[in-house]
C-alpha cells in the first residue's frame, strides 16, 4: 500500500451499522496513516451520523491513523459541537 497519499474513506448519506462497521474494519486492516473520511454527503444531520463519525475516529485512533473529516456541512458541524464532540473529531 501507498504510505504517501492518505486512505480516503466515503461516508455514505445514510449509513447502516453494517456500512460503518466495514469501514471500521477497512481502517484495522491498513497500516497506520493518514486517512481521509469524506462526509460530504452523510445526510440529516442527526445522532446516526455524530455516532458514525465517532465509531470511525476511534476505529482510526486504535490502528494509529491520523483520520480528518472532510465536507461536512454547517448543520452536522452546529450538531457536533452541540454533543460536544466537534473538536475531537477535528471539526
Amino acid at each position: 500500500m501507498d504510505t504517501s497519499r492518505p486512505l480516503v474513506v466515503i461516508l455514505p448519506a445514510r449509513p447502516t451499522r453494517d456500512e460503518v462497521a466495514g469501514l471500521c474494519a477497512e481502517l484495522a486492516a491498513a497500516p497506520p496513516g493518514d486517512v481521509v473520511c469524506e462526509v460530504g454527503a452523510l445526510a440529516p444531520a442527526d445522532l446516526a451520523a455524530v455516532d458514525a463519525l465517532a465509531r470511525l475516529r476511534l476505529a482510526a485512533g486504535r490502528r494509529g491513523h491520523r483520520i480528518r473529516f472532510h465536507g461536512a456541512g454547517p448543520d452536522l458541524r452546529a450538531l457536533l459541537l452541540l454533543t460536544g464532540i466537534g473538536e475531537t473529531l477535528g471539526l
